[in-house]
């Protein structure tokens, strides 16, 4: 079969891959990019795959007057750029040595030995600049069925690299057929490997759970997460089972991993996938928002209230009700119209936060409706 492609056909794409081929070298598309366009989803990244070692690489590229970057020559990978656009172009490769974190590779000469040291089959695919794609490890039955599958040994690809478990469940979110179900022999390698997780960084952990809960549905995935054990053990004091009727809540609303962590829950979950300052800060406020009447919560956390909404509502396994969601985003216009001057001399210091923090309360129990001047005159 023959893959067509906006980006396969673009002169920077066929550029680049002439640089190589015109030096006898092969060169083929190979992974995400290969396996969304088959599936009509949006590209990013552009990896290429060739038998030219690094410094032929470079070479290939100097003399074709594109830019070369050694971004990981060490391990074969050489990024070029063309009108543009960034080429991850990496050596045929096999492992070595694994240690389940890090693996010493050597260069190999041929797509097949390539594609085995891959994670998934639907992964391992490759097409040439003219469109032929190659399916060395059978993984276009795979794609189309929605069937996420390990190369070879799922044991084996596991232990060469734990992250693979994290990986598994999130191209099982993205990929897969949620009514095939998750692959059992997977799955079973997962359970089988938890201690390994402990090798990964937080960093590496919180990277693949964003992905995976960034995913449209990921709430099938997560739900065969929790029965592995591997939720608990990357999330102690998580729990699977709202995130369904959250995902089912959140209707057209996009994906927000944040949001869907907060109704996952769990301990220390902010150091334990390591979350940006500013995602820290929305987790927190999502979480915080959820036990507030529905005036306080659209006022108080004007940025998180309706995620905080449909938490609330995901965990009691309610509806929304346009009503109190009304009353959310009313609350969420609101400004308080008294200022601390507005009180002064008559309150000062201790005093005069006590009063604004009462009058404030007196006036979201009011529904806002009580005016600037009602509320100045009830001050005393």
């Amino acid at each position: 079969m023959r893959l067509t492609a906006d980006w396969l056909t673009h002169p920077a794409s066929q550029a680049v891959c002439t640089a190589l081929t015109d030096g006898g070298f092969q060169a083929y598309f190979v992974g995400g990019c290969v396996r969304n366009a088959l599936l009509g989803k949006p590209v990013s990244d552009l990896d290429i795959s060739t038998d030219a070692r690094p410094e032929q690489t470079l070479k290939q590229a100097k003399q074709a007057g594109l830019k070369a970057i050694p971004t990981g020559i060490d391990h074969g990978t050489i990024t070029v750029v063309a009108d543009g656009i960034p080429f991850e172009i990496t050596t045929f490769r096999r492992d070595v040595d694994t240690d389940g974190r890090h693996a010493v590779v050597d260069f190999a000469d041929t797509m097949e030995e390539d594609a085995r040291r891959r994670d998934f089959t639907m992964n391992a695919l490759y097409a040439a600049p003219n469109g032929e794609v190659f399916d060395p490890v059978n993984g276009l039955p795979d794609l189309r069925a929605g069937h996420l599958r390990f190369i070879g040994d799922a044991d084996q690809r596991i232990r060469e690299d734990y992250l693979r478990i994290l990986r598994f469940f999130r191209f099982s979110a993205w990929y897969g057929d949620p009514a095939l179900g998750i692959d059992a022999d997977g799955l079973a390698a997962c359970a089988e490997n938890l201690d390994g997780l402990a090798q990964l960084s937080a960093e590496r952990v919180g990277s693949e759970m964003r992905k995976l809960l960034s995913a449209a549905d990921p709430a099938p995935a997560m739900a065969a997460m929790a029965a592995s054990g591997v939720l608990y053990a990357v999330l102690p004091g998580a729990q699977a089972q709202n995130l369904a009727i959250l995902v089912h809540l959140e209707g057209d609303r996009s994906p927000d991993p944040i949001r869907r962590l907060a109704v996952i829950g769990g301990e220390d979950v902010p150091e334990r996938l390591r979350l940006s300052n500013a995602d820290k800060r929305r987790l927190e406020a999502i979480q915080a928002g959820v036990g507030l009447d529905f005036p306080e919560l659209g006022y108080r956390f004007k940025d998180t209230a309706e995620d905080s909404y449909l938490v609330r509502q995901a965990s009691m396994g309610q509806p929304i009700d346009p009503d109190d969601l009304a009353i959310v985003h009313h609350a969420m216009q609101q400004s308080f119209p008294v200022k601390a001057a507005d009180l002064m001399p008559a309150f000062t210091g201790a005093a005069l936060g006590e009063r604004l923090r009462k009058l404030e309360a007196d006036w979201i129990a009011s529904g806002f409706t009580l005016s600037r001047d009602a509320l100045i005159s009830s001050a005393g």
